[in-house]
């Protein structure tokens, strides 16, 4: 009998992928979580019931989440990662030498402990001496932060269970006060295909619009998340991801990486016209 894992989209649309066994299943204090080990994009996280990554293709997500801040800031030496718990973000982190403390914070801690157990390739920098770990709620932990961080990624699940409170005003407005007077924010902004998922990108843009300076969307192709097209926000006091990136910085650093490149990070910034359409609609500053 084969075996199935399926996601839905939408009310009408859904995401299967066959499995040949689950490796793991089991309830923490916040979600459901799932290990499921297939043969296309080897083993899969799922919270809730829903794809946070896969072994095939989490390397899309974490570099762009990562690489496109770093190669416009020129110094980032502290760094707070919301979210992450599965340690893809921290990896990448760990790659620039610069960086001098990396606070983790996920609100699951079982989340991470699956992560090391099931998922090495992820996890694999989570014990480098740069990194604290911190069991708590993002929102609660960034209240008491101030002036501190060069680059805040926001790591997040989707805006409802655990992760609903990382896209609201108060948390912008708080990661804003955390950063130091040049520090960047990137958060993971959804997707702006369906329906109910971009209702969600629109909302979450207009609070980081009217927290930050500068703000700007950026894209990526990733197969297993919802209609394969994904967005990122990245936001800064004072850095533009373009005009102020360096790419001949960035590639003297000789970080070898299977999907970000200095031309990629240009063009991701390239949005198509029903997306700029849909983040023109909130970006009216009040």
């Amino acid at each position: 009998m084969e075996l199935w894992f399926s996601e839905p989209h939408t009310p009408d649309v859904k995401l299967s992928i066959r499995v040949d066994k689950q490796l793991y299943s089991g309830e923490s204090e916040f979600q459901r979580i799932d290990v499921f080990e297939s043969p296309e994009f080897g083993r899969i996280l799922v919270l809730d019931g829903y794809v946070m990554l896969t072994e095939k293709d989490e390397f899309i997500y974490h570099e762009m989440i990562v690489h496109v801040p770093m190669a416009v800031h020129p110094m980032v030496k502290r760094v707070l990662v919301i979210g992450a718990g599965d340690g893809g973000a921290v990896r990448e982190l760990t790659r620039y030498p610069e960086i001098e403390h990396i606070d983790l914070v996920e609100i699951d801690e079982q989340v991470i402990q699956v992560s090391m157990d099931y998922l090495p390739r992820v996890s694999c920098r989570l014990t480098d001496p740069r990194v604290s770990i911190h069991y708590e709620d993002g929102l609660k932990f960034v209240r008491s932060r101030e002036d501190e961080y060069d680059l805040i990624i926001v790591d997040s699940t989707d805006p409802f269970g655990p992760g609903e409170g990382l896209f609201t005003k108060e948390f912008y407005g708080n990661c804003y006060k955390a950063l130091r007077q040049d520090g960047i924010m990137v958060n993971q902004h959804e997707s702006p295909f369906y329906e109910a998922d971009a209702t969600a990108c629109m909302r979450a843009h207009k609070r980081i619009v009217e927290s930050f300076p500068i703000s700007r969307v950026y894209q990526a192709h990733i197969p297993t998340y919802p209609s394969g097209h994904w967005l990122f926000g990245f936001a800064s006091k004072s850095y533009h991801p373009i005009h102020d990136m360096d790419a001949e910085r960035w590639l003297k650093r000789g970080i070898e990486t299977k999907y970000y490149t200095p031309k990629l990070h240009k063009g991701s910034f390239c949005l198509p016209a029903y997306v700029e359409k849909l983040l023109r609609k909130v970006e009216v500053r009040g």
